[in-house]
């Protein structure tokens, strides 16, 4: 049945996300160094290459670049009221520690931002997301080394000073939990996974989150009507049955990801981190500076990205990892999985959403959110697109969900489902895994004429955000 109420409220924020180095392509034009993404040519599961390879999709990607006019009208024909994008830090900073900026990389952001504000669309905009300059990474060894602190300073001071009267909305680091299980794609950190130790790693963590409130103290300088926000991978977990060392199992697995919220939001380290860290033998060099810092810039609100649920237990030898999925877990019985094994839990989105409101009373941020699959471009009427049912399926009842959340009195500020265009895979590096509302001819094999196409999903997705989620079937 379809509900004639409209469960959303008139201020919620409608939109799309996509990052640069998944859209942008031209990857050594107008000034732009290399980034890490640039040595990854087949996703986080390979090691990276020596340089750059003709085989990676990123390098020309959808061709957002260019043509990005053309898709920003297109979101603004949903009626996107805002558009998740990325900043690439080798754009502005080709090499990441240079004095000066790119002023051809800061000029291409004003075009877009140019578009934005042409349709009425807000723009959300985060400052890191997967990209590092490699100059950091291969010279510095990533956020490993505190010097990365400074140069990401220089960066939002860049970012701030040219763009804080136009942009409101900011998230410091994508997914900065993800950190933990791969450090090369979200922290830069060039030594090889297997070598890293604990207390390097950590350390590393401890300057993100350093770098992450020294940018929302930056932003309250530079640009005082900016509400800064941490983004992290929001991922339940359920224990898998009810004997108490499995629940004990996953109240741990769970906190991995929690603490990244809880320093950010209470501007501490929780005391159950602190125990991780010393039996793990692990000891931090934190400055009084660092805990100023952390304490007194506190964010706004809290962005996360939602995908998948896993279950935990207390036998070690259950525990798994999905095709393409950077986290270990034990299959949940009840679900089903995408066709790239990720396990489907609409239900999940409104436990993460309750949980993280009782918990940190910030309003939250829905900022990834979609169904990788193989789409089959068809013809209807002699004009092409995709009949991606399963898609609005998925989409719909997730957001059943959030409008039960809102029922439950979460403050939800809005929703910004992930590949709103057809994009690369960050954890496969492919095009034909697609999230898309927007078609776009180009295969793995980088052939394809880059048109693009409305899917069903994109009038599906028009009339639930002009009916404020009226027309969601529950």
């Amino acid at each position: 049945m379809t509900s004639t109420a409209a469960p959303f409220p008139e201020g919620f924020l409608w939109g799309g996300a996509t990052a640069a180095n998944q859209v942008e392509g031209a990857f050594a034009e107008g000034g732009k160094g290399l980034s890490i993404q640039d040595v990854m040519p087949h996703g986080l599961m390979s090691p990276p290459t020596d340089g750059p390879t003709d085989d990676n999709l990123k390098q020309v990607a959808i061709d957002f670049y260019h043509r990005y006019a053309q898709d920003i009208a297109l979101f603004a024909e949903m009626g996107f009221r805002t558009f998740r994008f990325s900043i690439a830090w080798s754009r502005i900073f080709p090499l990441g520690d240079e004095a000066e900026p790119n002023e051809e990389g800061l000029a291409f952001y004003d075009r877009v931002l140019d578009q934005c504000e042409k349709h009425g669309i807000e723009p959300l905009v985060t400052i890191s997301h997967y990209e590092t300059p490699l100059h950091l990474a291969r010279t510095y060894d990533g956020w490993v080394n505190r010097e990365l602190i400074g140069f990401y300073e220089r960066y939002v001071r860049v970012l701030f000073g040219r763009y804080g009267h136009r942009v409101r909305y900011w998230l410091t680091f994508n997914e900065i939990n993800s950190v933990l299980h791969a450090p090369f794609m979200s922290g830069a950190i060039a030594t090889p996974k297997e070598q890293l130790t604990a207390s390097d790693l950590y350390q590393a963590v401890h300057h993100e989150l350093v770098a992450s409130a020294l940018a929302t103290k930056v932003a309250r300088e530079l640009a005082p009507s900016a509400r800064i926000g941490c983004m992290v991978l929001a991922m339940p977990v359920y224990p898998l049955t009810p004997d108490p060392d499995d629940v004990l199992a996953a109240l741990q697995t769970d906190r991995t990801n929690l603490a990244f919220g809880d320093i950010h939001v209470r501007g501490e380290y929780p005391g159950y981190y602190l125990r991780h860290l010393r039996e793990a033998g692990v000891e931090l060099t934190i400055t009084d500076e660092d805990r100023a810092l952390l304490a007194e810039h506190t964010v706004d609100f809290v962005s996360f990205s939602y995908y998948v649920s896993v279950c935990e237990t207390a036998d070690a030898s259950a525990r798994t990892t999905g095709a393409g999925n950077i986290f270990p877990g034990v299959p949940n019985p009840h679900l089903q999985a995408s066709a790239w094994g990720w396990q489907i839990d609409p239900v999940g989105l409104r436990i993460v959403l309750n949980q993280f409101w009782d918990r940190w009373r910030k309003p939250l941020f829905i900022v990834e959110n979609g169904l990788g699959a193989k789409d089959e471009l068809v013809e209807v009427d002699g004009v092409p697109t995709v009949l991606d049912d399963d898609r609005i399926s998925y989409l719909n009842d997730h957001l059943v969900q959030v409008a039960e959340a809102l029922a439950d009195g979460v403050d939800v500020m809005g929703y910004t489902p992930w590949g709103c265009i057809d994009l690369v895979s960050a954890s496969t590096a492919q095009l034909s895994k697609r999230y898309g509302f927007v078609y776009v001819d180009r295969d793995d094999d980088g052939s394809g004429t880059l048109a693009r196409y409305r899917k069903k999903s994109f009038g599906w997705y028009q009339e639930v955000i002009a009916s404020r989620g009226a027309s969601l079937r529950r």
